[in-house]
């Protein structure tokens, strides 16, 4: 653990001032929004796409920077707004459009209120304040929520303006996320505007993902690092996909520890004993369920979406049940069944001690990889962050209201 002066630029949300690896990429996204003044009539709208882990969040947040900064230089044009929302975890349409208003509004809750209301109610909030705004809809994926509402609304805002009233303020959105989820944003669309082929964004070279992984220990430690710590991160996130996300995740286990918030304590035996499950089981579990509850068929739709990330097959199902059971049985989370579903019931998933404090092995001797062979690493047994390291950015909105 070390003397960390500057903590937040660790946090998963912190926007470094260079997109690091990818500033091509931000100037062609910024170059296909067009603005201050496109050719095309609106919607304007441009997609970045890659793998988890590939900076799409990282692009999408500098592009909207740059389009704001452009918009500054407008004579007579109102303070541009950035507006970004992560849709991973939010409860379907109504989710998000409830994110969107808060942002404007930030006593709003959604609850009892119907998406187009709520709809509505973003758009003559935009009218009304005249700024104009950039949009980053971010964390799109399979099984995300339905983003078709939000974007024909943007697209025909008329149709909820009062009588009268025409037209918002200049508005730009970017999406981010997955290639999967970006093409069922724009399936939900049903051809009504094209998006447009999107910046697609390839997995972070190791030079690459070595300078980003000095440059954010730099700033977090204000002084040079180790080596040795740096060649270390970066060859576990190599192993692990070349994933920056993951690399960041793992710096932040090397310099923070295990800061722990005294409420919840991880029972000694596990620091000797880990629980061996598949990285990858464990991060569907905290997709899936964002510090709540989440049904198992949710789950099982994040654990295919990042094993073939991965190039891996999806787990049986029963097997993924015995790494739940088998996390259960560690304390982690727990198995609840209720009424509902088409069985007559619902298989769900509670978390009971926050995902980055779970202790697990990186073994996958019983994942079979598409190719047929078979994976081992070693495992190193290292706390997360602790959980008042996740906090919400600027931008990350929690789930709010019940799915629509």
């Amino acid at each position: 653990m070390f003397e960390t002066p500057h903590p937040e630029v660790l946090a998963r949300d912190w926007l470094p001032p260079v997109a690091m690896g990818r500033e091509v990429e931000v100037v062609e996204l910024v170059r296909r929004l067009d603005a201050p003044a496109p050719r095309a009539p609106p919607p304007w709208i441009a997609a970045v796409t890659g793998a988890r882990g590939s900076g799409t969040s990282t692009v999408a947040r500098r592009a909207a920077r740059a389009v704001a900064d452009t918009l500054r230089t407008v004579p007579g044009s109102g303070p541009p707004r950035v507006v970004v929302a992560r849709t991973l975890g939010l409860r379907g349409t109504h989710g998000v459009a409830s994110a969107l208003l808060r942002h404007l509004d930030e006593g709003f809750d959604g609850q009892g209120f119907s998406v187009v209301e709520i709809l509505a109610g973003f758009l003559r909030r935009l009218r009304r304040e005249g700024r104009p705004t950039v949009l980053v809809l971010d964390d799109l994926g399979v099984g995300g929520p339905d983003l078709g509402p939000v974007l024909r609304a943007l697209g025909d805002p008329d149709r909820f303006l009062p009588e009268g009233e025409n037209g918002i303020p200049p508005t730009w959105t970017i999406l981010a996320g997955t290639p999967d989820g970006v093409r069922a944003a724009e399936a939900s669309l049903a051809g009504r505007y094209p998006l447009g082929r999107p910046v697609v964004l390839g997995p972070y070279s190791d030079r690459v993902l070595s300078l980003l992984v000095r440059d954010r220990a730099e700033r977090a430690l204000g002084r040079p690092v180790p080596p040795e710590l740096v060649a270390r991160v970066v060859t576990r996130a190599v192993e692990d996909g070349a994933s920056a996300a993951l690399a960041l995740d793992q710096l932040r286990r090397e310099l923070l520890g295990s800061r722990r918030s005294g409420r919840e304590r991880l029972p000694l035996g596990l620091r000797s004993c880990p629980v061996a499950v598949e990285p990858h089981v464990v991060q569907a579990i905290e997709s899936a369920v964002r510090g709540q509850e989440a049904r198992v068929g949710e789950v099982r739709r994040w654990e295919a979406e990042l094993a073939a990330a991965e190039g891996s097959r999806p787990l049986p199902a029963t097997t993924l049940w015995r790494r739940i059971v088998r996390l259960e049985q560690a304390g982690y989370l727990r198995r609840e069944i209720r009424p509902g579903g088409m069985g007559g019931t619902r298989s769900v998933v509670r978390v009971l001690l926050p995902v980055d404090e779970w202790v697990t092995s990186a073994l996958r001797t019983d994942t079979r990889r598409a190719d047929g062979s078979w994976v081992s690493a070693h495992w190193t047994a290292t706390p997360g962050p602790a959980p008042e390291e996740k906090f919400l950015g600027p931008g990350v909105l929690p789930p709010s209201g019940p799915a629509d």
